[in-house]
């Protein structure tokens, strides 16, 4: 079924007659009831009738219409949509580790908004472990991620953009509460919470922990480092986390590592050679230009 002529179905539609319709669309009248004409016959049933010196509607034809007009709007807000996403503008999906929400995903977000002042760009935010942000990267629920780097991704590029130092976290009335840095290794007595085997830290943990040739009692496996702050400062154990903002705000202490030495990098992710939209290119750019690596 010919687009134009759905166009020019609804325009002779409402004005009712052929030469005004045609004038309007700036066609010929031939054309204009060629046009229409096709259409009856594709449809097998007469849209017009005449009444008098002009046509009017049929039962089917009004029918017919009020369906065309919906499709059409529908159809017309899709073009105008796909052509701002053409524009640089439109909907950038990003996912991102919890604690990055914040600073560093707000920062990223507030420094390209005023970069970009003029593109009006919505971004739709998610949270998650590691794991499930690449599982959403790859089934291209994200157009990018900011998360640790794992393993064994091969369809996935990693690009380091900033970086968070690991601490460790106890009580308020911990023995080591009275300390303001540690070695790892005075940290094995000590019943530990450590990061669950689907967080992107785990294996950061784990080799800090072969560093020194020692693994710690566990008490618990927790994948959010939030939470596992949050047990901590209820006396449910110690624990390897990153240095976040949050952990400022709670009962516990923050204790530095000397060492082993570590710091924790963020990569953004984003899948290789596949087509992101022109603003999500433009945001991906952005962070990378301004990435906070020291």
């Amino acid at each position: 079924m010919n687009l134009y002529h759905l166009r020019y179905f609804i325009v002779l539609a409402k004005l009712e007659h052929y030469t005004k319709a045609a004038a309007e669309l700036s066609i010929t009248q031939p054309s204009l009831s060629h046009a229409i004409s096709s259409l009856e016959q594709e449809l097998g049933v007469n849209l017009f009738e005449k009444e008098g010196r002009n046509i009017v509607l049929t039962k089917y034809g009004r029918m017919f219409l009020a369906d065309v007009e919906r499709s059409m709007e529908i159809l017309d807000s899709s073009i105008r949509q796909v052509k701002a996403v053409g524009s640089g503008e439109g909907v950038i999906d990003l996912g991102f580790l919890r604690t990055l929400g914040t600073d560093l995903i707000p920062e990223m977000i507030r420094g390209y908004q005023e970069e970009y002042p003029d593109r009006v760009v919505d971004f739709r935010l998610n949270t998650g472990v590691t794991e499930d942000l690449l599982e959403g990267l790859k089934s291209k629920k994200y157009d990018m991620v900011i998360c640790s780097k794992l393993p064994k991704q091969p369809s996935v590029e990693f690009i380091p953009v900033a970086q968070q130092k690991l601490v460790v976290v106890v009580p308020e009335d911990h023995p080591l509460a009275s300390r303001n840095s540690i070695t790892l290794s005075e940290t094995i007595p000590y019943p530990q919470i450590i990061f669950s085997k689907r967080s992107g830290l785990r294996p950061v943990i784990d080799e800090l922990f072969d560093a020194i040739g020692e693994y710690p009692e566990t008490v618990y496996e927790i994948k959010e480092d939030q939470v596992i702050a949050g047990f901590v400062s209820n006396g449910f154990g110690i624990a390897v986390v990153p240095d976040m903002p949050i952990l400022n705000t709670m009962k516990i202490k923050k204790l530095d590592i000397v060492s082993p030495n570590w710091q924790r990098i963020f990569y953004l992710a984003f899948l290789k050679d596949k087509y992101i939209s022109p603003a999500a290119q433009t945001f991906k750019n952005y962070i990378i230009e301004h990435s906070l690596l020291e």
